[in-house]
């Protein structure tokens, strides 16, 4: 065992835990009340799919809307996949968990933001001694006015 808990780490995938968790709830049961989330993620994150023109378009983040029309849910253990409408025009996406930047849900003020420095180390490294906790990702609470128009 190395002589730090890294916290921030633990968080980091708790947090997208809890994300995989409300994915699946709304899977098994639709979205409940107003409840809806916006979701950015990295299109560059190697696992990330998208159509070749929302990648042109959006090409370092993307801020999906997941409301009124979605299709075809899968949530998995490391992503999930769904369809959703952009002008018209149904795309299939795939979004990494560890892809996700901001994870929002205006209806009950419900937000989260994961920060990464350029140093990322993977997450397999948690247990390396020589690891430095302030490289790693960590998570906060994201203000929901810069999501406000």
């Amino acid at each position: 065992m190395s002589g730090t808990i890294n916290y921030g780490n633990l968080m980091h995938r708790a947090m997208r835990g809890l994300i995989q968790e409300v994915l699946k709830d709304i899977n098994a049961h639709g979205l409940p009340g107003a409840h809806h989330f916006f979701i950015t993620f990295d299109t560059t994150h190697p696992d990330a799919r998208l159509a070749d023109w929302l990648k042109e378009r959006y090409p370092t983040e993307m801020t999906v809307v997941m409301q009124h029309w979605y299709d075809n849910l899968e949530v998995g253990d490391v992503g999930f996949g769904i369809t959703l409408n952009f002008g018209d025009a149904p795309e299939n996406l795939y979004v990494p968990y560890d892809a996700i930047q901001t994870f929002v849900d205006p209806s009950v003020e419900f937000g989260l933001r994961f920060e990464t420095q350029e140093s990322d180390q993977d997450e397999d490294t948690e247990d390396d001694e020589d690891a430095v906790p302030q490289d790693k990702p960590h998570a906060e609470v994201v203000s929901l006015d810069s999501f406000r128009k």
